[in-house]
C-alpha cells in the first residue's frame, strides 16, 4: 500500500465517523423533549461530525486550494454555531418569561 492509499482509507473512516456523529445529532433533534436539549443535540455532535467530514475530505483531496477552502468551512462553523446556539437559548428563555 502506498501512502496515498493509506490516507484515502483513513479519510474514508473519518468521513464515516463524521456522518455517524451527524446522524446521532439528527436523532437527538427528533427525540429530545424541549428546546434547550434539542439545541445541545443540534450543536455539539453536528459540529464534530462536520469537522470530521471536512478532515476526511481534506485527507482524500490533498490539494492546497481544496484544503484551504475546507479549513475556512471548518472555522466558519466553529465560529457561528456557538453564537447561533446562544441566540436560540436566549430567545427560548425570553419566551418562557425569563429576563
Amino acid at each position: 500500500m502506498t501512502a496515498a492509499q493509506v490516507l484515502d482509507d483513513i479519510g474514508d473512516v473519518v468521513i464515516l465517523g463524521g456522518a455517524l456523529w451527524s446522524l446521532i445529532g439528527g436523532i437527538g433533534l427528533l427525540r429530545f423533549p424541549d428546546v434547550l436539549t434539542r439545541m445541545h443535540a443540534a450543536t455539539k455532535p453536528q459540529v464534530l461530525g462536520l469537522l470530521m467530514v471536512v478532515l476526511g475530505v481534506a485527507l482524500r483531496l490533498r490539494d492546497a486550494n481544496d484544503v484551504t477552502t475546507l479549513i475556512l468551512v471548518g472555522l466558519f462553523q466553529t465560529w457561528t454555531v456557538p453564537v447561533a446556539a446562544h441566540m436560540i437559548a436566549r430567545a427560548e428563555r425570553r419566551r418562557r418569561g425569563g429576563v
